[in-house]
């Protein structure tokens, strides 16, 4: 490949900011699904959105394929870098622009952490609402391209229900901006097309989000169960009531020790499960549903029920939960992230389906999810040293998805499909969807460069690869054609 577009590189970005050496690029090399790796040709680090412009346009004059990258969370490898291509570091465009409490907006720039956002809007009684669990470090760009949600999802929607507007480059350098400031959009929602697009469009560079009115009164209840199915059963319960908590978070007994052992969170010893149900609101309304919620929760099967005495109490609930992804590092030397969504109906049957697969391979599965919406996130805990180990990490992972979609679900739910699920895109997306998913992909880069290899299956970029035929398959119940 030709270096001249490194030479048009250099005429903007000083050396401090494109970096060519193999040290210089070793922290890109991967995100957080970290069992992949690739080295890119180069990176650069703008400090303006010309800049990014003037690379991406670059790239498209000499037909280099580009990755735009926040604080690199990814959990799909949907950030990973593509050889002899550019990687565009996104952390120093983090300037809130405007926030307007009045509007209940705030305007930010892509690389813009989530949790600043709602610190800028904090004194003026205004919050964002999607909060992953990466919300202090993973960045608002991040969020668009995988239309984060989070704990508090099941009330409050996705990043996409609280995005107004983008102001964006598209792979052929062209500059757009979709939607605006207000609610009421006219014509199609170029918005919703951009948002989880995982970067096949081009780099959003400005993000107009909606804010809202912090809470008047939580009520939190911390449930203790001894099966993982009691606990997806009260979920169920829960729903089927007509209460829409804010949060419906469930753990299961490995994430709970990884909690306890990280941040000494004090939950219920011995537990097999517990389930978080947060209600928030005006406490008029809160205090109602509590009252309907609480014998619910008692008639689930509970062993154990915590209702949160104050907001210390609250947070330390949270704290146990929000830091159980990074804190199953303690359990394990590696493990895999899985990203499936099952209906809630089916939710105890899931559960109930992963604890069989799990003891039919041998492998321990930790279960952190958001249970509100049926999005599982299954961690496959493995050794990497031990040979094939990742491979079967891999196979199980596979089998999940598999039964996601068998039960009526999805095969991703906030962590995108990146490198990790493309081969699982025709399991739920006939022939014709995904065709349909290309050409759009080709009407906004005609040359493919924006985040190449990424989503579609096919191509050179690693992706999962399912070992035989799945159980369901062989007995009918789904079928690869």
């Amino acid at each position: 490949m030709s270096t001249a577009w490194l030479t048009d590189l250099a005429r903007i970005y000083p050396p401090a900011r494109l970096l060519t050496q193999p040290a210089q690029l070793a922290p890109y090399e991967s995100d957080a699904l970290t069992a992949y790796k690739t080295r890119p040709a180069a990176v650069v680090i703008p400090e303006t959105q010309d800049e990014v412009i003037a690379a991406v346009r670059i790239c498209y004059q000499h037909d280099v394929p580009f990755v735009a990258r926040g604080s690199g969370t990814s959990l799909s490898g949907a950030s990973l870098p593509i050889q002899d291509g550019l990687l565009i570091a996104l952390n120093r465009l983090n300037r809130i622009v405007r926030l307007d409490p009045e509007e209940r907006i705030a305007v930010v720039e892509a690389g813009a952490i989530n949790l600043n956002v709602t610190k800028a809007a904090s004194p003026y009684g205004m919050y964002f609402a999607p909060d992953p669990s990466s919300q202090l470090v993973c960045t608002i760009g991040g969020n668009i391209a995988f239309n984060s949600g989070g704990a508090h999802c099941l009330k409050y929607g996705m990043t996409s229900n609280h995005v107004l507007g983008i102001k964006a480059v598209l792979a052929d350098g062209e500059v757009v901006t979709l939607g605006g400031d207000s609610l009421e959009g006219a014509g199609p929602d170029l918005v919703g097309l951009f948002v989880g697009s995982e970067g096949l469009f081009g780099i959003a560079l400005e993000i107009t989000l909606r804010l809202l009115p912090k809470p008047e009164r939580y009520r939190t209840i911390l449930a203790a169960y001894d099966s993982l199915t009691k606990a997806g059963d009260a979920v169920a319960a829960v729903v089927a009531s007509g209460l829409l908590p804010g949060a419906l978070e469930i753990m299961d007994r490995l994430a709970i020790e990884a909690a306890e052992a990280a941040v000494n969170a004090n939950y219920p010893p011995n537990a097999a499960a517990l389930l978080i149900v947060e209600l928030d609101g005006e406490a008029q309304q809160v205090e109602e549903e509590f009252r309907r919620l609480k014998p619910i929760i008692e008639a689930s099967g509970a062993y154990e029920i915590r209702v949160a005495r104050d907001d210390a109490d609250r947070m330390r609930i949270w704290k146990g939960r929000k830091s159980a992804f990074s804190a199953v590092g303690r359990l394990s030397p590696d493990y895999l992230v899985n990203d499936g969504v099952v209906p809630r109906s089916r939710l105890g049957e899931a559960l109930t389906e992963i604890e069989r697969l799990s003891a039919a391979y041998g492998m321990r599965v930790a279960n952190v999810f958001h249970a509100g919406d049926g999005n599982l996130h299954p961690l496959i805990l493995y050794n990497g040293r031990e040979a094939g180990a990742y491979q079967k990490a891999e196979q199980l992972a596979g089998e999940i998805l598999r039964l996601c979609v068998a039960y009526g679900g999805s095969i991703t739910g906030e962590h995108g499909i990146g490198v990790e699920k493309r081969d699982y895109l025709p399991v739920m997306f006939g022939e014709n969807d995904i065709e349909t998913m290309h050409r759009l992909r080709r009407a906004c880069d005609p040359k493919e460069i924006a985040n190449r290899g990424k989503m579609f299956p096919g191509g050179g970029a690693p992706a999962l690869h399912q070992a035989g035929p799945h159980p369901l398959e062989v007995a009918g119940v789904i079928s690869r054609e």
